[in-house]
């Protein structure tokens, strides 16, 4: 059975004062049943790992660099994230290929450069509502799946791999796949691994990101291919966050 997985990106948001707060609230209560790991913007990685000493939150960056550490001015090399206490990263979030300009195969180098450098890779993949609406919702995922799974070593790259399916269309916006559609590209995404590892296929922790809430958390969570969540708004309340961990935890019981 795979272990539940909760993620709270907590995006360009917080301050030293919020960082101690929440993470302090979080490890007081994060349920052991589920696998949680907190996100926070760059500046306060090394205050919430030291925060986070001791406890079974685990913490991730919002990005790592495609390269080695060396002349790219503003850039996260992952290996100083490991250094910082990371044990993950995103890697292809919505908004860092919306605003930023993270091609696929930008991706895909992020991946690989992270997991070189010890870390998990929570790839995001998604579409856009013009894409659903053009019914084009698989070859959108789809493309940017097939530009990891194009790596060396498959296997080695989906051993360190959690992928999250976050619906362009849904993240910040109130809307919400139903659970249903949420299932159905989940189920997808699995199919598409196994044709590459079956056995790894079954393994891989898939998680939903687009605006999910502790009203909504317990039926997404129910769905056979959904094993967890990437957070976003609802991370940034310990109360909130605290609901859908504990929604995720009902479906290990």
């Amino acid at each position: 059975m795979r272990r539940p997985l909760v993620a709270g990106n907590w995006k360009m948001n917080g301050s030293s004062a919020m960082a101690d707060d929440l993470t302090a609230a979080v490890t007081a209560a994060a349920p052991p049943a589920v696998e949680v790991l907190l996100c926070p913007p760059a500046p306060y990685l090394a205050r919430v790992a030291a925060a986070l000493a001791g406890s079974a939150v685990a913490l991730g960056a919002q990005d790592c660099s495609e390269h080695a550490p060396g002349a790219y001015t503003g850039e996260v090399a992952g290996a100083m994230l490991r250094d910082c206490g990371c044990s993950h990263t995103l890697v292809g979030h919505s908004e860092r290929r919306q605003f930023f300009g993270d091609t696929d195969a930008r991706v895909a180098a992020k991946v690989a450069r992270a997991q070189a450098d010890g870390l998990v890779a929570v790839l995001c993949v998604g579409e856009t509502l013009e894409e659903r609406r053009a019914g084009r919702t698989e070859e959108a995922v789809g493309r940017q799946l097939d530009a990891v799974l194009a790596l060396p070593d498959t296997g080695a790259v989906l051993d360190a791999l959690v992928v999250a399916y976050e619906p362009v269309w849904a993240i910040g916006t109130g809307e919400t796949a139903t659970p249903g559609q949420a299932q159905a590209v989940h189920a997808w995404i699995r199919a598409r691994v196994a044709e590459r590892d079956a056995a790894r296929a079954a393994a891989l922790r898939i998680l939903y990101g687009g605006s999910v809430k502790p009203d909504n958390a317990a039926e997404l969570f129910a769905m056979a291919d959904i094993d967890g969540g990437l957070i976003g708004g609802a991370a940034l309340k310990a109360d909130s966050f605290l609901a859908i961990c504990a929604a995720a935890a009902a479906t290990a019981a």
